[in-house]
């Protein structure tokens, strides 16, 4: 087990890669995240909020061993952050500007194309967030949009990045939505069959919960059925709740109807976090994500059954300075090696940054 330094820089908040997504291709390895500035308050994230976030992309060519960093080479309105809204001032904010900026997607998206990828954006987290997406032909180094994800008759739909490739032309996009009381969130399931023209809500994945259920992460089996892994609280503050967990469900029908199929993690800290899964060269599934009570941790779940049951926790790495932490995404390079990318902080005063474990499973 190896840890990498992708991102670190003094004064820096480097921070939540899930909010973007991850991509690979053998051991070659993209990942987003967001770069803004430390502001050491006693915040749940203590980030400055008066200066700008950046989004930026890792990519490694040796299977994580190395990376170079770079601002994400796509077209973002006034240059401000993607999926950071919360994190800001309103004047440093993307939403505003989302009028004049988003556009239907003229052309009809390859799914199947094996050097694409596909990114989703939010300007927020409830009710009156918007949506949208990226899609890259060439593995990342340019990305066409932002494309207009529509709101699904949701008061807010707030898009991270988890997208299911069906056919040519053909994909579901799994997506939070703000409940009726305008607080985030239940997860749905839309899907497009004209190469991400036109949208259609497909279904809800969980009941109305009495907290949230939001973040989903998600994977097409051989067999044909689906499973979302998400990130669940008992309360519907994201960052206080006392009570929050990790959900998985299934669907055998192409995400129309779903049931709960297991509870792989029973305690995910302080506030939760999301999870991320992954099927393995093997089979197996790998399910990983940050542990946000002491001792702060980055854990992985394993399963034999295709999620019907799971491991007791692996300890990825430990000795985090607080709960800041985690929000991961992994891939498996070529050799069969795993490898999670999160951020982290050994300080609760010090530098967030983006690390990446290697690890055999």
């Amino acid at each position: 087990m190896r840890h990498i330094t992708i991102f670190r820089e003094e004064g820096r908040y480097a921070g939540w890669p899930a909010n973007y997504g991850i991509w690979g291709w053998g051991d070659e390895i993209v990942v987003g995240f967001t770069l803004g500035h430390l502001q050491p308050d006693g915040q749940f994230h203590p980030r400055d909020k008066a200066k700008p976030f950046v989004t930026m992309q890792a990519r490694s060519v040796d299977g994580g061993d190395s990376w170079t960093v770079e601002p994400i080479p796509a077209p973002i309105p006034g240059n401000r952050g993607l999926s950071a809204d919360e994190h800001v001032i309103p004047e440093l904010q993307i939403g505003p500007l989302l009028d004049d900026a988003l556009r239907p997607c003229g052309g009809a998206v390859d799914f199947t194309n094996p050097d694409g990828a596909f990114l989703c954006a939010r300007s927020g987290l409830k009710a009156g967030a918007r949506s949208w997406f990226y899609v890259s032909q060439d593995r990342c180094h340019s990305w066409q949009g932002p494309f207009h994800l529509p709101d699904f008759g949701q008061s807010g739909i707030a898009a991270r990045t988890d997208v299911l490739v069906i056919g040519l032309h053909q994909a579901l996009f799994m997506l939070t939505a703000a409940q009726p009381n305008g607080e985030e969130g239940r997860v749905l399931c839309a899907q497009t069959t004209d190469g991400g023209r036109t949208f259609a809500f497909r279904s809800w994945v969980t009941p109305e919960p009495d907290g949230y259920t939001i973040m989903p992460a998600s994977v097409h089996l051989p067999s044909g059925r689906i499973l979302t892994a998400m990130r669940c609280s008992a309360g519907s503050e994201t960052t206080s709740s006392p009570l929050c967990w990790i959900d998985l469900y299934a669907s055998d029908d192409l995400g129309e109807s779903w049931r709960h199929l297991s509870h792989p993690a029973a305690d995910t800290g302080r506030g939760g976090n999301p999870p991320t899964l992954t099927r393995l060269h093997d089979g197996r599934l790998c399910l990983t994500y940050g542990y946000r009570n002491s001792p702060y941790a980055i854990h992985a779940l394993l399963s034999r059954d295709d999620g019907a049951t799971w491991s007791d926790p692996i300890v990825l790495r430990a000795g985090g300075g607080n709960h800041d932490l985690g929000y991961p995404r992994t891939v498996q390079r070529a050799d069969g090696s795993i490898v999670t990318v999160y951020y982290f902080n050994d300080d609760p005063d010090g530098e967030r940054y983006i690390a990446a474990t290697l690890w055999k499973a």
